[in-house]
């Protein structure tokens, strides 16, 4: 800054009201950031703020109307240094929103894809150079995803009790990063916009209770199957503090770059299906098809 004051960078967290985005807002905050939580529930987000100290914002990612508002909102906080798109979720039935997509698929990948994008398209109006990062929250599940661009509401594919939609969403989200860190560097802007998937590892939270099988698993292994919230939100806060020594577009699985990542997700043919998926996603959201 210009008077020689250190800025405190801004974070914004989704899906913060509980889980890993909660203890990575608070682990944040605690690091010197500013932080503005986003969660679909006003008390439980009204109390992760409190406990972070940040900004609480209310937002359903089921309406995308709620994240136009809600990139409005943020916008009015001032610029802002890392996002981190940690909403999502897995449902067991399948339903279409309002907005009329299948409901894993909107709240993991369209949701963030709209928000990104219309905080990357304020940041162009003011004409803003600071670095602007991209965290988001992916899973070793898209390994077994497959992205059909002419069903995403699942109308003729098995179900899987969500399952199969969910990989197909979090291959998604790694397309999106990757098409995401391209699309910047065509634009001059690699050195500005930087973006990363990661996998945090199967973590105990609320989204791993939920699931009836793993409930079991849980119940075997008195407790033992999965990682703890700490452990979970640690890649989160590595990636949103620190540069990591990896090229824009990569994924993470937890701490380490590139392990994990789906054939389908890498060369290019991952290249033509990413570019392909950013115009349907921009068509379904009401962006700019380019």
């Amino acid at each position: 800054m210009s008077d020689g004051t250190r800025r405190r960078p801004l974070v914004v967290v989704t899906g913060a009201s509980s889980g890993i985005g909660r203890l990575a807002a608070r682990k944040l905050a605690e690091a010197g950031a500013r932080v503005a939580l986003v969660g679909r529930d006003p008390r439980r987000t009204s109390e992760a703020a409190l406990e972070a100290g940040g900004t609480p914002f209310v937002a359903d990612f089921d309406r995308l109307g709620d994240v136009r508002r809600l990139a409005q909102q943020l916008d009015e906080l001032g610029p802002i240094d890392v996002l981190v798109n940690n909403a999502g979720g897995l449902v067991q039935h399948r339903e279409l929103t309002v907005d009329g997509n299948e409901r894993i698929f909107q709240a993991n990948h369209l949701a963030p894809f709209l928000l990104t994008n219309l905080l990357l398209a304020a940041r162009h109006r003011r004409g803003d150079h600071r670095p602007f990062r991209v965290v988001s929250t992916a899973s070793s599940a898209h390994r077994y995803g497959r992205l059909d661009l002419h069903d995403l509401t699942f109308a003729r594919r098995p179900w899987r009790a969500g399952w199969a939609a969910y990989g197909a969403a979090k291959l998604a989200t790694v397309l999106f990063v990757r098409e995401l860190a391209r699309r910047a560097a065509a634009d001059g802007l690699a050195g500005e916009v930087t973006a990363f998937a990661v996998h945090p590892g199967l973590v105990a939270t609320g989204f791993v209770r939920d699931i009836p099988w793993l409930r079991l698993v849980a119940r075997l292994t008195g407790g033992h199957y999965a990682l703890g919230v700490e452990a979970g939100a640690a890649p989160l806060v590595r990636l949103a503090r620190q540069t990591p020594g990896a090229l824009s577009g990569s994924y993470f699985d937890r701490m380490r770059a590139g392990r994990g990542l789906a054939a389908r997700a890498r060369g290019p043919a991952a290249d033509r299906l990413a570019r392909e998926l950013w115009r349907v996603s921009a068509r379904l959201t009401g962006l700019d098809e380019r």
